[in-house]
């Protein structure tokens, strides 16, 4: 029996398969097919990256068709929030809207460009970009440290100073002035007592952590509140807290110094963090790979180097298509 070595495609070969594969997936012309022919046979390692690129293409149809009916919920948001012709003229333009949603995912995932951003930055006087942690200064001389892709608007009128998380996470330094600072997110607040704390929006809901005072927290505006101090954290969603527990706030908080710091958190929730860093997508394919557990302190300023180190660890395939979408499988 002969023993043929499998060949490892260089990450340009794997980039021109899946750029055959997307062309071959669109009516190519005679003269396509013979070129893509010709490659194919050029050098084994053409033909093991098409192959792969198959196997990734197949397995991501259903995350890249979630992604694209996000994208269009977000377009149409868009239009709405810039007040643009309603009623029968915006049904005209949904079909429109879809297949236009489609194809800005392909750019999409090639420069990292995502809609729901439009929305959260429209009503926002504050924002972050992906890989930026911002300190801003507000009128009132507190502080807040933005954390990657995040955004916040500042209303300080009718005597409270209030804050609403838009998108991602901030760390607040309140200074004292006898108004009251709240921070709103999702459906809940966060009420400073004379404190410095973070709120931070999560899949469903949001989440607080003390670093030092005290901060009342509702799940929503007619809950009870919990008062947390230096060390606790509670998360709340659908209008419903969770119990408050006792965390490393020091540890929780590193990424203002630039370091996430993880304790038997899942690869998913690792990847969801990542992704404030890396400026276009990523993908976890599978829920098995995704529920993974993992330990540990990783540089925030690197995703793609965090995402080596796991792969060392927990033995996932990674794979880059298009510039800036990354599948993990």
């Amino acid at each position: 029996m002969t023993h043929i070595d499998r060949v490892s495609p260089t990450p340009a070969q794997e980039q021109a398969a899946f750029a055959w594969l997307s062309l071959l997936h669109d009516r190519p012309s005679a003269g396509d097919q013979l070129i893509f022919s010709q490659w194919l046979r050029a050098d084994p390692a053409h033909a093991e990256a098409y192959a792969q690129a198959q196997v990734v293409w197949e397995l991501s149809e259903g995350p890249a068709q979630t992604l694209a009916a996000e994208d269009d919920v977000a377009l149409q948001g868009y239009l709405k929030a810039m007040d643009r012709p309603r009623g029968t003229q915006l049904k005209r333009w949904s079909a429109a809207l879809a297949l236009a949603a489609c194809l800005l995912l392909m750019v999409s995932l090639g420069t990292g460009w995502q809609p729901q951003r439009w929305i959260d930055d429209l009503g926002a006087d504050y924002v972050s970009a992906p890989g930026e942690i911002r300190t801003l200064t507000l009128a009132d001389q507190s502080q807040v440290t933005l954390d990657a892709d995040s955004a916040i608007a500042v209303d300080f009128s009718r005597g409270e100073r209030h804050v609403q998380l838009r998108r991602g996470g901030g760390f607040f330094s309140v200074t004292h002035t006898g108004d009251p600072f709240v921070v709103a997110a999702d459906q809940g607040e966060a009420r400073v007592l004379g404190t410095q704390f973070e709120v931070r929006l999560q899949p469903h809901g949001a989440q607080v952590t003390v670093l030092s005072g005290r901060v009342g927290v509702k799940a929503d505006h007619l809950g009870e509140q919990q008062i947390l101090t230096a060390g606790q954290q509670v998360a709340y969603a659908d209008g419903t807290a969770q119990k408050l527990h006792g965390v490393d706030s020091e540890a929780q908080l590193a990424w203002r110094q630039g370091w996430l710091t993880y304790y038997k958190s899942t690869l998913a929730e690792v990847v969801e963090d990542l992704r404030r860093y890396y400026p276009g997508r990523i993908i976890v394919l599978n829920d098995e790979l995704a529920a993974r557990k993992v330990s540990g302190s990783f540089p925030s300023k690197d995703p793609q180097a965090v995402l080596n180190s796991l792969q060392g660890v927990l033995g996932f395939e990674q794979h880059q298509v298009l510039g800036h979408l990354i599948i993990l499988r």
